[in-house]
């Protein structure tokens, strides 16, 4: 029997208390990327999750590598951080809540079966969610808790008990883009789960889904919810799917890797009856992964009733190689340079491996093509030639390989091929007719001829087809204020938030929209609400010394831009200050340095930040397709521009002039032509 005085010890260490344990998805396989960048993204992450538990008054009380222990005061603050964590943390966090008896030792750590009970439950939660358990779930009223889904009994690693787990169901909201109205079938492939002990395979899992979503694009007939939208719903968010997607079927599954071996499961389902239209379990060898995306590809569309023809794939890839396609995939699906870096490694491991691997010499190309220079030519350099290299490999292995028709489109010069890049674009939509990155290429070759409303079409599909994509967000956002639809842009972007938050590039085309129609006070007003978005010091006083540019005296303006514009002449000419400086009354100013720039061979780069696109088709699709470039537009001197850079060559051959022929206070088509003239004499 315990002594009084060991009672009144042991009492005093023991309490009630409600845990949260988190840790970062994929930490390992980041890890293994790139370290640096991993270890500086943790300990970034510490403040965001600190600042989160202090708003619902929680406490961090112990950290150990990627994972985070947090103790909450209350059960309902401890599942509101929770899912503000699992929605607002980056990189992607997995969450558990329990509330359970814990030991309190000296140093203010937790012990005991509530912080393993937590910490068992965030094992088994998807990236970007939370699991809370029933005991959690009991102590809590109110529309939080009536929002709860059970998630049925769990069986608890290394524990004998098994323990009933809620997730949270998402509240109503609207699709932000209109989707067609149409009899055709519109399928939102989800990410997979990985059944897999080892969670580096959802790496894997995610893959699967991509190449079966991939192959799908190519039925005829087939609309497909874009991979950056539908991959957004993992674990509990699958159930809100299609309602947020208004898709009319989802298809789902799971992956289990055992060895050499792999068992699938997939199954579609209607969204409006909740019917089970076909499932069907597959169990293969690795070597076989290609023909079972086809089968399982073949079988959806067969479900759907839509005209679908697949050849079956004769070449056996590599398990390995395989893998390694997939880990490069989820590379270039982060578009920074450094990515395609990586992804450039593993293709070139991929396809020595793998000669005949169409879709990895494909993705090889476009990461390659990734790498280039967006302020000069880089047509005949090595690195060029290497990325038409590997494009021109996928078309010998497949002459209807849509990804490399694109390729070649986007690999074409800036100022010349304006005709080629747009058919060589339609090509790879006419064998990609789902939409995806191929529609987006039509759209950027179209509009950088100044054809934006033929273009716009393309636009709109990809933006309906992947609501959930920032750059798609923020391009469709800026092409309706520069049509004179500011309203209709900030509803749109309005609606994009009411499902996902802010990015930087939707944050600053809300920002811009507020700038272009002269609405400083409200731009400062939202810029200062988003601070916390546009947290990079370089873009957001970038932005703010933008807003102090409209109170300066027309002189002191233009001393300001000049200084920016006339820069070494070894340093790009940023078109975007350009058109800055015509949109605030220094117009002489930008065209005096982009002649400037032409006539030197001066380097020209769309924009400081980063670019999303290739120099093919953003560096003259911004003047045809931003608000801000109006009064550059309005100005004859962009006729003799455009004669510069081939454009009035195209325009004279083809008969297809731009937009803003009918809509500049000129003879465009007049200038254009003198413009011509004096140039070929």
């Amino acid at each position: 029997m315990r002594s009084r005085m060991e009672a009144n010890i042991s009492d005093a260490t023991r309490k009630l208390a409600t845990i949260v344990a988190l840790d970062v998805a994929g930490y390992s396989a980041r890890t293994e990327a790139d370290e640096a960048k991993t270890t500086s993204e943790v300990a970034a992450l510490r403040g965001v999750i600190e600042a989160i538990a202090a708003r619902h008054t929680g406490r961090v009380f112990n950290t150990a590598g990627d994972g985070f222990m947090l103790e909450f005061g209350s059960s309902l603050g401890a599942v509101e951080a929770a899912f503000e964590l699992a929605e607002k943390c980056e990189p992607k966090v997995r969450v558990g809540v329990h509330l359970g008896d814990v030991v309190v030792q000296a140093n203010g750590d937790l012990l005991g079966h509530g912080v393993n009970v937590a910490a068992r439950l965030m094992a088994q939660a998807s990236p970007g969610s939370a699991l809370v358990s029933a005991d959690v779930r009991r102590t809590i009223r109110g529309p939080l808790a009536e929002r709860l889904v059970s998630r049925g009994q769990l069986k608890l690693d290394k524990m004998a008990e098994t323990i009933e787990a809620f997730a949270l169901a998402a509240v109503g909201s609207v699709l932000i883009a209109a989707q067609p109205k149409s009899a055709e079938p519109l399928l939102a492939v989800l990410p997979f789960d990985n059944l897999s002990n080892d969670p580096e395979m959802q790496f894997f899992s995610d893959g699967l889904s991509e190449e079966i979503l991939q192959v799908l694009t190519h039925v005829a007939g087939m609309r497909m919810i874009g991979r950056t939208s539908s991959f957004h719903f993992r674990g509990e968010r699958k159930a809100e799917a299609a309602r947020v997607l208004k898709a009319t079927h989802v298809l789902d599954g799971a992956v289990r890797k055992a060895g050499a071996r792999l068992r699938v499961n997939a199954q579609l389902t209607e969204a409006a009856t909740s019917a089970a239209l076909w499932s069907e379990r597959y169990d293969r060898d690795l070597t076989d992964v290609l023909a079972l995306q086809d089968d399982i590809a073949a079988s959806v569309a067969s479900a759907l009733k839509a005209v679908f023809h697949c050849e079956p794939r004769s070449a056996q890839i590599d398990p390995h190689a395989f893998e390694l396609y997939l880990k490069a995939f989820q590379e270039r699906t982060l578009l920074t340079m450094e990515s395609f870096q990586r992804a450039q490694v593993l293709l070139e491991e991929v396809v020595a491996l793998a000669p005949d691997f169409v879709d990895a010499w494909a993705l090889l190309g476009t990461v390659r093509m990734g790498q280039l220079p967006y302020d000069r030519e880089s047509i005949g350099t090595p690195h060029h030639n290497a990325a038409l290299a590997a494009t021109r490999r996928a078309l010998d292995i497949d002459p209807n390989c849509a990804n490399a028709y694109m390729n070649l489109a986007l690999l074409k010069p800036a100022f010349a091929g304006h005709a080629e890049k747009i058919e060589l674009a339609q090509r790879a939509v006419q064998l990609a007719p789902s939409g995806g990155p191929p529609a987006m290429a039509l759209f950027a070759t179209l509009v950088c001829v100044g054809r934006c409303k033929e273009g716009f079409v393309h636009l709109a599909r990809a933006a309906a087809l992947d609501p959930m994509n920032p750059l798609n967000a923020s391009v469709m956002a800026g092409f309706l204020d520069n049509e004179g639809r500011e309203e209709d842009a900030h509803a749109y972007l309005d609606d994009v938030f009411k499902i996902q938050p802010p990015s930087w590039r939707t944050a600053v085309a809300k920002f811009t929209i507020y700038v272009n129609a002269s609405r400083f006070a409200e731009a400062a007003a939202y810029l200062d609400g988003a601070a916390a978005i546009l947290s990079g010091d370089e873009l957001y006083q970038a932005l703010r010394g933008l807003l102090a540019l409209p109170s300066l005296p027309l002189d002191t303006r233009k001393l300001l831009l000049s200084n920016v514009l006339r820069s070494a002449p070894d340093q790009p000419l940023i078109l975007s200050t350009c058109y800055l400086a015509a949109q605030f009354g220094c117009v002489d100013l930008a065209f005096e340095e982009l002649f400037a720039a032409l006539d030197l061979g001066r380097p020209i780069r769309p924009s400081p930040g980063p670019v999303a696109g290739t120099r093919s088709t953003t560096l003259l699709a911004v003047l045809f397709t931003r608000a801000e470039a109006r009064a550059l537009r309005a100005d004859p001197r962009f006729a003799r521009f455009c004669a510069r850079v081939g454009l009035v060559d195209y325009w004279q051959s083809s008969g297809h002039w731009p937009d803003c022929a009918s809509e500049v206070p000129y003879d465009f088509k007049a200038e254009c032509e003198k413009a011509a003239t004096l140039i070929k004499a």
